[in-house]
C-alpha cells in the first residue's frame, strides 16, 4: 500500500472516532448518561489507527539506512505516543475527555510528515546512548503533551461546572480532585524523564551529538521548561498549588518545551527553508 494511503487511512480513523465521541459523549443535556468508557469496537478501531500511524512513522523516520527527524515527524511521534499512552491508561482510569482533544490533533499529526517531509538526518543514531536519550526525550514530550491536554480538559470542566452547564461527557468525568491527582502523576513521571534527558544531553553531548554542548536557544528553552515544571512541583508539595494556578504553570511549561525542538525545527524547515 502506498505510504500516502496509510497516512490518509490513519487520519480518517482518528477523525471518525473523534466524530463518534463528539456525537455520543460531548453533545446533549446534562442528564443524558454517557457511555461507560471506551466500547470494545472503539478501542479496537483506535488501536488500528495507532498501528497504521506507527507504520507510517517507521517508514518516514528510518529510510535509506539513516534516521530522519524533522519538526513534522517529531510532532507526529509525540502525538502517537500520547494517544498510545492514553489508550493504555484508559484501561485503568476514566480519561474520556482527552479523546476530543487528542484525536483531532492526531488526525492532523499523522498527515504532517507527508505534507512536510523534512530531510534532517540525525547523527550517531546507531549509538545506544543516543537511542536511550532519544527514547527518554520522546516519552517526556508525549507525557507532557498528555498532561497539557488533561489540564485543558480540567479547565473546561471547571468553567462549565461554575456555570452549571455540563455535557454528558463532562458530567461523567471523575471529580476534579481525582483528575488533578492524575495530572500530577503524569507530570511527576514526565519530569523525571525530562531530567534524565537533560542530564544525558549535558554530560554526554559529544557522544550523543558529535559536538560539545552549545548554549543556544534550544538549550535555553529546555532548561526553562525544566525550571517551570520544577517550580510547579515544588509549589505543589510545599504550598499546595492546585486548580487554575497549577493549570497555568502546566501549560506554560509545555509551551516552553514545545519551543525546545519542535518549534526550533519548524522555524528552520518551514519558515527559513533550511534542513541542517
Amino acid at each position: 500500500m502506498p505510504e500516502i494511503l496509510l497516512h490518509l487511512l490513519a487520519a480518517t480513523l482518528y477523525a471518525g472516532l473523534a466524530a463518534q465521541f463528539w456525537r455520543t459523549r460531548w453533545r446533549g443535556a446534562m442528564l443524558a448518561q454517557p457511555l461507560a468508557g471506551l466500547q470494545a469496537w472503539e478501542r479496537a478501531l483506535l488501536l488500528a489507527a495507532l498501528a497504521l500511524h506507527g507504520v507510517t512513522l517507521v517508514q518516514e523516520i528510518f529510510t535509506a539506512g539513516a534516521m530522519r527527524f524533522g519538526f513534522s515527524l517529531a510532532l507526529s511521534l509525540i502525538l502517537w505516543l500520547a494517544i498510545m499512552l492514553y489508550w493504555i491508561e484508559s484501561f485503568y482510569a476514566r480519561m474520556e475527555g482527552l479523546q476530543m482533544l487528542g484525536l483531532p490533533l492526531a488526525s492532523v499529526g499523522v498527515l504532517l510528515p507527508a505534507l512536510f517531509p523534512g530531510q534532517h538526518v540525525l547523527i550517531n543514531a546507531d549509538s545506544m546512548a543516543f537511542r536511550a536519550h532519544f527514547t527518554m526525550a520522546m516519552l517526556a514530550y508525549s507525557l507532557f503533551t498528555l498532561a497539557a491536554m488533561h489540564a485543558l480538559l480540567m479547565a473546561v470542566a471547571e468553567k462549565h461546572l461554575h456555570k452549571g452547564r455540563l455535557s454528558p461527557l463532562l458530567a461523567g468525568l471523575p471529580p476534579l480532585l481525582t483528575m488533578e491527582t492524575l495530572l500530577f502523576r503524569l507530570i511527576h513521571i514526565a519530569f523525571l524523564l525530562l531530567s534524565l534527558t537533560l542530564l544525558s544531553g549535558i554530560f554526554f553531548s559529544e557522544t550523543l551529538f558529535g559536538k560539545v554542548l552549545s548554549f543556544n536557544h534550544k538549550t535555553i528553552f529546555a532548561i526553562l521548561s525544566w525550571l517551570i515544571f520544577a517550580a510547579l512541583l515544588t509549589g505543589r508539595h510545599l504550598r499546595g498549588w492546585r486548580g487554575r494556578q497549577a493549570l497555568r504553570w502546566t501549560l506554560a511549561g509545555f509551551a516552553a518545551l514545545m519551543l525546545t525542538y519542535v518549534g526550533y525545527r519548524f522555524v528552520l524547515e518551514v519558515i527559513l527553508g533550511r534542513l541542517a
